[in-house]
């Protein structure tokens, strides 16, 4: 859920990063041989779950009473995560008997206090991914020490009975940069990554709080959600439909993501669905593009001014049109034409999202200017009262 903003990718070979789940594991794993040797090892390395096996060096290191903990910084690689530069610091100290690993937020670390996500109510915002490999770096490091059935582990399960919290400063701040909040996760960022592995600019993150919010949002019982392109659109949308945080999904370019998750979840489907977003992302959407970004797909120019033609479009626009150089452009020529335009591509985005879906959601389609005006609307016939007035009232 530690999603970034969206930010054009640079070009060339791009350098991968680690997960503050694997940063977690690493640093746990080093901060529990400690805790039974008295000494710290000169690197933390970690397994990973496709048999990767990164070290770190250790940022800070701390032996106590009981307890010991490590910090590693992460490094995202080129990835323009939030979390990247931050150190995560893993304590880790003996619990009782028979306990098992368990797990704490600290500082810094967010917990779960909306159900719908892969962890219950209360608990710490550490996802199964990381606990699983923070489970493994113990066991791992208990096991090169030549530990194993004796007091101090869950026996049945040859598992050290330790207490591992997970703190990273300055998390609080970050976490304001990512959709933690929405998501009912309150107090810092989450740990995560399945894999380990950041792969630069593959918003992994931003699909997961996508899915997670739309989870959330099916266990609130919300039955009709938002998803919004960008700010803009998602803010005065939002002023319109009067809806609560959770039922709002930053959709962002994964249009794609977004409809074919909600396809998925067939046995929980939400009963409304709308969509905005500016003129461009929707024009491309109705041209059947599932994803957004202006690097991986491009608006159908010649498309779009025959649209203009459908729509009472002169000679003299529709020449225009087809040599302009982006979608904003022909919505400028079409000009006594605009709303007429808009209204279709959004017609015609509502046909695209309809057929992705495959039934069980009634779909709107909303267009919005950059000044947060609507200016075109797939149905106005079925909108609510309030927001047909706005509508009215737009230019």
């Amino acid at each position: 859920m530690n999603a970034t903003i969206n930010i054009a990718k640079p070009k060339g070979e791009l350098k991968r990063g680690w997960t503050t789940g694997a940063c977690a594991a690493a640093a746990a794993g080093a901060a529990y041989s400690a805790l039974e040797t008295g000494v710290f090892p000169d690197i933390a390395g970690v397994r990973l779950p496709g048999g990767q096996t990164p070290v770190f060096d250790l940022a800070t290191f701390e032996l106590g009473q009981g307890y010991a903990q490590a910090g590693i910084i992460k490094d995202a690689g080129d990835d323009p995560d939030v979390t990247h530069g931050l150190e995560i610091i893993a304590r880790v100290e003996r619990g009782p008997n028979k306990s098992g690993i368990r797990f704490y937020a600290g500082d810094g670390v967010g917990t779960v206090t909306l159900p719908g996500l892969p962890l219950a109510v209360g608990e710490p915002a550490i996802n199964p991914g990381p606990r699983a490999m923070i489970t493994d770096a113990i066991m791992s490091a208990a096991l090169g020490l030549g530990l194993g059935l004796e007091p101090g582990f869950d026996n049945e399960q040859k598992i050290p009975d330790v207490i591992v919290t997970i703190s990273v400063p300055g998390g609080i701040e970050a976490a304001k940069k990512t959709m933690n909040q929405r998501l009912g996760i309150v107090g810092g960022i989450s740990i995560l990554g399945t894999s380990g592995i950041v792969i630069p600019y593959s918003c992994a993150s931003w699909i997961h709080a996508i899915r997670s919010g739309i989870d959330v949002a099916g266990e609130l019982g919300l039955t009709h959600l938002l998803a919004a392109t960008g700010r803009t659109s998602e803010k005065a949308a939002a002023e319109m439909l009067e809806l609560p945080e959770q039922a709002m999904i930053d959709m962002g370019d994964f249009a794609g993501g977004m409809l074919k998750y909600l396809s998925s979840k067939s046995g929980k489907s939400v009963p409304r669905l709308t969509i905005a977003g500016g003129f461009g992302k929707i024009t491309k959407l109705s041209q059947g593009e599932m994803d957004l970004h202006s690097s991986r797909s491009s608006v159908d120019i010649n498309a779009l001014a025959l649209a203009l033609e459908k729509c009472g479009g002169s000679g003299e626009q529709i020449i225009s049109a087809k040599k302009a150089h982006s979608a904003a452009e022909v919505l400028e020529i079409s000009k006594n034409n605009a709303a007429e335009l808009s209204n279709l591509i959004a017609k015609r985005a509502r046909e695209v999202a309809m057929a992705t879906l495959s039934g069980g959601t009634e779909i709107d389609v909303w267009i919005f200017n950059r000044n947060g005006k609507r200016i075109g609307a797939s149905n106005c016939q079925q909108l609510p009262e309030m927001a047909r007035n706005k509508m009215s009232s737009s230019p």
